[in-house]
């Protein structure tokens, strides 16, 4: 189910540190099991805003998450990831809290400090693997499943991943548990997928948005005309203005990158080529020269 961290504290998106700090401390006061012992909705709140304040207190996981939105963020970071290195021990203590004893019992000692819990060791994660992996570009771009074939500890393994809309040549994809086992009992590594995008032979991508080259005849462009432009969800039929000039660009709006949570949809960009004929016939020298006569 898809969260919104931002939300569940009640801050605005472009809140500061500080602003999530507090809105944390007082909701996570309120909500504290040893306020509400028994009460098991209490419960789930607090780990609902601590799991929102253990990510968004964190910078580098915070630019994850506003950039690859709740889906792709999860993709990216496990529970175990998410609270890697995190602390709220003192501001509980500040108020009386037996802060790790509850962090022990609802996160299995995810929030100690520094991945400790009652002072022993976790034990140590498997080794991470990575992986390259070329995808089409309309896949890319518009997102979907893709099947997977790597090779593991235990030889060839299939899987399938989803690849989220947008994703761009040297982003990673977080596959959880599908890297080395550990040695010592604790869990398995991750598997990290580095992309590569395929180039594709009608559109090139800037950013969110789409662009295809367009050619119109000569007299099109002196005169206006219409032309179809190739968009992902097929030809579409626009209107080119009289006078255009060659290399300019008509925007078609909302037809790139799809919307994504937090992003609005990338926009498609139809660059005009004009052709110049390399061959005329006689009625076409003859009309030329009538034209060049009048100054054209």
């Amino acid at each position: 189910m898809s969260k919104d961290y931002y939300a569940t504290l009640g801050v605005a998106k472009g809140a500061d540190a500080d602003t999530i700090k507090k809105a944390y401390r007082k909701l996570a006061i309120k909500h504290h099991p040893d306020k509400n012992a028994g009460d098991k909705q209490a419960e789930e709140k607090f780990k609902e805003i601590t799991e929102a304040y253990a990510v968004l207190s964190d910078t580098e996981k915070r630019q994850q998450y506003d950039q690859y939105g709740d889906s792709g963020f999860h993709q990216r970071y496990s529970q175990e990831d998410i609270y890697r290195n995190f602390n709220a021990n003192d501001m509980f203590r500040d108020f009386g809290f037996e802060s790790d004893d509850i962090f022990s019992r609802l996160f299995g000692g995810a929030g100690g400090r520094n991945g400790f819990s009652g002072g022993r060791p976790q034990p140590a994660k498997g080794q991470d693997y990575v992986m390259q992996l070329s995808i089409p570009f309309r896949l890319a771009v518009e997102g979907g499943k893709k099947r997977v074939e790597y090779r593991g500890e235990q030889g060839l393994e299939n899987l399938q991943v989803t690849i989220p809309a947008g994703i761009e040549s040297g982003q990673k994809l977080r596959v959880p548990g599908k890297g080395g086992r550990s040695p010592s009992g604790g869990p398995a590594g991750n598997l990290f997928l580095e992309i590569t995008v395929a180039s594709d032979p009608t559109f090139t991508r800037e950013d969110r948005n789409l662009l295809v080259k367009v050619r119109i005849p000569f007299s099109g462009a002196c005169l206006g005309s219409s032309v179809e432009v190739p968009t992902l969800q097929g030809n579409k039929r626009i209107k080119v203005p009289a006078g255009i000039q060659n290399g300019a660009k008509i925007r078609l709006k909302g037809y790139g990158v799809p919307a994504k949570k937090g992003q609005a949809a990338g926009d498609l960009y139809a660059i005009i080529e004009v052709e110049v004929p390399n061959q005329l016939n006689v009625e076409q020298k003859a009309l030329l020269k009538e034209l060049k006569k009048a100054g054209l």
